[in-house]
């Protein structure tokens, strides 16, 4: 399954791209979204994604349908194939 996650501001500057096409198992959650934007960009850490490398960091919101939401209220519900998150992070940069 793909989930397209775009960037804004700082982590799109880090990441050197505005978006990242993340491929999960099907029937993967969130969290293992969040695994694997950290495998692909590991520069992430600390900035978007927590030290464990399985949430991102709380200040983050998501915007998943047009409807923006805290990460942590999606984490454990699984994406569907094809979808597009946008993060806002509160590191917006120039």
């Amino acid at each position: 399954m793909k989930v397209f996650v775009e960037l804004n501001g700082m982590p799109r500057e880090i990441a050197g791209c505005d978006v990242i096409e993340v491929v999960v198992p099907t029937g993967s959650t969130y969290s293992g979204v969040v695994a694997g934007l950290a495998a692909l960009k590991p520069e992430l850490i600390g900035i978007l994604i927590d030290q464990d490398g399985r949430t991102f960091l709380s200040s983050n919101m998501f915007v998943r349908d047009g409807d923006m939401t805290q990460p942590d209220m999606l984490i454990n519900e699984e994406p569907r194939d094809g979808e597009h998150l946008t993060i806002i992070s509160p590191i917006t940069g120039g």
